[in-house]
């Protein structure tokens, strides 16, 4: 007899899952029990911490992640984790024990009360199998759905006694089925886009996270360069599909209407690749475009493409799309953008390590490759003005703003690149406590990510916002008093605290130079002990 247990784990083994992020209760146990030899389980001491390991390697894979959580309980501690994954279209499979089928409908302790309606609407796909027998098919649906564009993730709740009932003769079938999203941008609609670019005066291009996701970044420079264009981020992208030192980079569009404007002012023809339009953050409003812009909006979510309040939008995949797009349009004949020059020299202090050279001292010490996750939100530009990022994937941000994606997303990451990348945490002081049980896992399964906690006693995005909205002094803004040295020694990982460059920049070398988890706290404002 084949058990429903053995039967799921065939579907999931056969889409290459082998590796569960989990906090277990009493409800997963036996779904636990019928993991195969070579599958990898990977403890998270908090939900939050559990799902933004999986965010963070899924996103290092591009397949999919699966994890385990607790019921209702559980599964309402992942759910701050979960808004970044949505927005960063990671294709995660979210199983959660629900209690003996026979007795949920008298909410018994540990029930998972209209499971299906829980993680809704964050997930593409959520449901409670009918049968035990249902199971494997619901976990085939759930891999496909995660994995079809647009990818994101899904959600079963799955009764604990079904894992050991027969599974039935239909389920041989699951683990060799195959879903493939074959549409892609007919002649037509590539000939109006490239028609578009072709005939704009000064166009300009704004990538998102889906470029990246599909490796298609060589694509995106070659199209750049035959438009001889300056290229953007999208606002709050996941991910920077673009090397930071090419001629065309610009950074990252601001998160306001307004701004938005004023940077695409001027252009005639915005291509919008990979990423919605936009995802503001700051209510400052103004025009959505300038006068006289066109804008073209090539993206593989339909509803991206719904919502947009304005442009031409295109559905499809954004790699192919950017690769028939950059064989196609002829080179503009404009004179090409001229070289970057070299990062600014950052301004140094005696008793702290302002941002921007901190990011200068991690670009120096980081070996080739690098991916970094950025949580200091505050200091993202001084970020981009001193990161050198030229390999796809090298850039991790928390997509839609929730905090406590920075440290668990690093060991995720980690964990999916083994040897052949590093990974550096870059985390404010506010965020890192949304995420800080990260820190054990990383210790328990020497996972060798350098944490580096930026000190400065405050939480700077909402100080940026008080001053925007003029509210002032209101009260939470502080952190003070946190010892992350400390913190993190008593999970067991090694840690030193430093206020100036040369310590700074030898810590960091060292950190580098580990062959396990190490965190570096430093203080990047005057006065914060």
């Amino acid at each position: 007899m084949t058990t429903v247990g053995e039967a799921g784990w065939q579907v999931l083994t056969a889409h290459g899952i082998d590796t569960v992020f989990g906090n277990p209760g009493s409800n997963e146990l036996p779904f636990l029990a019928a993991m195969p030899d070579g599958v990898r389980y990977v403890l998270g001491l908090h939900e939050g911490a559990v799902l933004g390991m999986a965010d963070g390697y899924a996103l290092a894979t591009g397949g999919p992640a699966l994890v385990n959580l607790h019921a209702a309980s559980g599964s309402g501690n992942a759910m701050g984790a979960l808004t970044n994954a949505v927005y960063s279209h990671s294709p995660l499979v979210l199983t959660a024990g629900q209690q003996v089928r026979s007795t949920v409908g008298q909410e018994v302790m540990l029930t998972n009360v209209d499971a299906a309606a829980l993680p809704r609407p964050l997930v593409k796909y959520a449901a409670e199998p009918a049968s035990a027998q249902d199971v494997p098919r619901a976990l085939s649906q759930a891999v496909h759905t995660a994995l079809l564009a647009p990818r994101g993730p899904v959600y079963l709740s799955i009764p604990y006694d079904d894992w050991s009932r027969e599974a039935g003769p239909d389920a041989a079938h699951l683990p060799s089925r195959r879903a493939t999203a074959a549409a892609e941008l007919g002649e037509a609609a590539l000939s109006e886009l490239a028609g578009a670019l072709a005939g704009a005066a000064n166009p300009v291009l704004v990538l998102g996270p889906q470029v990246d996701a599909d490796r298609a970044n060589d694509h995106a420079v070659a199209l750049a360069e035959r438009l001889a264009c300056p290229v953007w981020i999208a606002p709050s992208a996941s991910r920077c599909p673009f090397p930071t030192r090419h001629p065309a980079f610009r950074g990252i569009l601001p998160a306001s209407v307004r701004d938005v404007s004023v940077q695409l002012a001027g252009h005639d023809v915005v291509l919008v690749a990979g990423a919605p339009v936009f995802r503001y953050h700051q209510w400052v409003p103004g025009d959505l475009l300038p006068a006289g812009t066109r804008l073209l909006h090539l993206t593989a979510d339909p509803a991206e493409a719904a919502r947009a309040p304005m442009g031409e939008a295109w559905v499809g995949p954004v790699g192919p799309a950017l690769a028939a797009l950059a064989g196609r349009v002829p080179a503009s004949g404009r004179e090409p953008l001229p070289p970057r020059s070299g990062p600014p020299a950052p301004q140094g202090a005696e008793d702290h390590v302002p941002p921007q050279q901190l990011f200068a001292l991690v670009r120096d010490a980081a070996p080739a490759g690098t991916v970094h996750v950025c949580e200091s939100t505050s200091t993202i530009d001084d970020f981009v003005a001193q990161a050198d990022l030229t390999e796809p994937g090298s850039y991790l941000f928390p997509a839609s703003g929730g905090l406590g994606f920075g440290l668990p997303a690093a060991v995720g990451a980690q964990l999916a690149h083994g040897e052949a990348r590093r990974v550096v945490a870059l985390v404010g002081d506010g965020s890192a406590n949304y995420g800080i049980t990260a820190l054990w896992t990383a210790a328990q399964y020497r996972v060798p990510v350098v944490f580096v906690i930026l000190k400065n006693g405050t939480y700077g995005a909402l100080r940026g916002f008080a001053g925007l909205l003029g509210t002032g002094e209101t009260p939470g803004l502080d952190v003070p008093g946190l010892d992350f040295v400390k913190i993190s020694e008593g999970y067991g990982v090694p840690a030193v605290s430093v206020s100036d460059a040369a310590s700074a920049a030898a810590a960091l070398k060292d950190a580098f130079a580990a062959d396990g988890p190490r965190l570096v706290e430093v203080v990047t404002a005057p006065g914060v002990a």
